[in-house]
């Protein structure tokens, strides 16, 4: 980009998403910003991506991380895309994101790099483009925590603090721009998009593109399109059953929120779940619980076939018959689902072999949990605990944690053994909703102790030892009844 453009051995930018037809993106660049200062820097990320931290510390690389500067071979660029919002379809766009390339790291593979807070662009349909410094530093935060839960996700790369102020409901608020990292972005609404264009053969260059990216075996199918529906099906299914496992609240499930790569994608709204109840919103934008934690299986399914209807015509010539692969596809999402989570939940109950009354056993825990009102996530751990002292201190819980200590048996394992698969799949601590604000408040106000804590724990969530104290108690029931998140634009 001329004079914006920097050269360093560890950029490998790649344009692939640019090889796409000029209806899929306007090409412009990021918007400068007066005083970037560089709060955060995932040197971890960086590594991955074959990057030199020490350099994306330096001025040079400060300017490239505030969108002041770019990578040479970049070609920046905003999306468009579609999405059905609280179920109403309009047209969208990346309003405050650009993307600069895809990085190619040391194994082959393609990572997006986007600017996320980066100025106004042709989608930003009156908003500002820019963000505010807490919701990025939110992203961040969860993302990582996702990371280290085992859940597939996009990630940030580095957060830097603008010197500017953007202008927000509750007041002006210190602006920022973070750098994500994706897979890619393309999303059910970008097929949607090129569904709405009416042009088949912008669909047909973009799942021909979607497929080379993410799932290259479905090109050899006798039927790529129909191929490439299951394997999003499939990826989708086991996303959502993670999320479930953990109790992770995405908040706004929109179908340009939902990912064809399978990964976890803007972390605006969302929380995680302390006492268990399929009802539970956070987000102050749903009033409906459109996206509460028990509904985003079923709103997931409801996604995929906006994703269907737009590749009906890729499907087949007749309509009766895509109409009829579709419905089959679809139909796999549940069964899909279920055989996930319910892994899962073995997992988190120690079970190494599937028994045929193991749902009922998964059920009948959760019911237990709902009845009493008890800590989603803590309530693993404790069984851990109890299964050692070989007894239930809990009266409620008594009968069904005989049931459980049988069906142990009947594996013949050993105790250790289910500990330790118990200590695998159930987290020490998840990011609990207060101490996520704490640390955040903290940060903003420049005093970053709280957040260094939290995330280098959120980081190693799993395994036996001890986790400090604070960070695995829930919400306390006068902040719990009260807290909301929200989107942060």
């Amino acid at each position: 980009m001329g004079d914006r453009s920097i050269g360093n051995p560890g950029w490998k930018l790649e344009a692939t998403y640019a090889s796409l037809p000029g209806d899929f993106f306007q090409e412009l660049p990021p918007q400068t910003v007066r005083e970037p200062e560089l709060l955060l820097l995932n040197e971890g990320l960086a590594q991955d991506l074959g990057l030199d931290a020490a350099w994306l510390r330096s001025g040079e690389g400060l300017a490239v991380l505030a969108g002041n500067a770019l990578p040479a071979d970049s070609r920046p660029l905003a999306q468009a895309y579609c999405g059905h919002q609280f179920g109403h379809f309009t047209m969208l766009g990346d309003g405050r994101a650009i993307l600069i390339g895809e990085q190619r790291d040391a194994q082959g593979s393609l990572w997006d790099l986007q600017y996320k807070g980066s100025g106004r662009t042709p989608y930003s349909r009156g908003g500002d483009g820019r963000a505010a410094l807490k919701p990025m530093l939110r992203e961040f935060l969860i993302s990582e925590a996702m990371h280290g839960l085992g859940i597939p996700t996009t990630r940030s790369l580095a957060v830097v603090a603008t010197g500017e102020e953007v202008l927000r409901q509750t007041g002006p608020e210190p602006g920022a721009v973070m750098l994500r990292v994706a897979s890619s972005h393309l999303r059910v609404g970008t097929f949607q998009y090129a569904a709405a264009k009416g042009n088949a053969a912008l669909s047909q260059a973009l799942l021909g593109y979607a497929i080379a990216r993410h799932y290259p075996a479905c090109a050899a199918a006798k039927n790529p399109a129909e191929a490439f529906l299951e394997a999003v099906i499939q990826a989708q299914a086991g996303l959502i059953a993670r999320w479930m496992l953990v109790g992770f609240i995405h908040g706004v499930m929109n179908t340009d929120n939902m990912t064809i790569s399978g990964e976890s994608i803007d972390y605006g709204p969302c929380a995680f779940m302390d006492a268990y109840y399929p009802q539970t919103v956070f987000s102050s934008i749903d009033h409906h619980g459109r996206y509460a934690y028990g509904n985003q299986p079923s709103i997931a399914q409801w996604n995929l076939a906006r994703l269907a209807e737009t590749l009906l015509p890729l499907l087949s010539e007749d309509e009766q018959k895509a109409l009829a692969l579709a419905n089959a596809s679809l139909r796999s999402f549940g069964d899909a689902y279920r055989a996930a989570w319910l892994a899962g939940m073995r997992g988190k109950l120690g079970l190494a072999n599937a028994h045929g009354d193991d749902q009922a056993l998964c059920d009948d825990f959760l019911e237990i949990l709902l009845q009493q009102g008890r800590d989603f996530t803590n309530s693993f751990r404790d069984l851990s605990l109890w299964l050692q002292a070989g007894s239930c201190p809990e009266a409620a819980l008594a009968p069904w944690f005989a049931r459980w200590q049988e069906r142990i048996a009947s594996e013949g394992g050993r105790l250790e053994q289910v500990r330790a698969r118990m200590a695998r799949h159930n987290p020490r601590l998840i990011p609990r909703n207060h101490r996520v604000e704490e640390a955040l408040e903290q940060a903003e106000a420049g005093n970053w102790q709280a957040w260094d804590h939290l995330l280098a724990h959120l980081r190693q969530p799993y395994g036996e030892a001890e986790v400090p104290p604070g960070l695995a108690e829930p919400v306390p029931e006068h902040l719990a009844a009260v807290y909301q998140t929200f989107c942060g634009t």
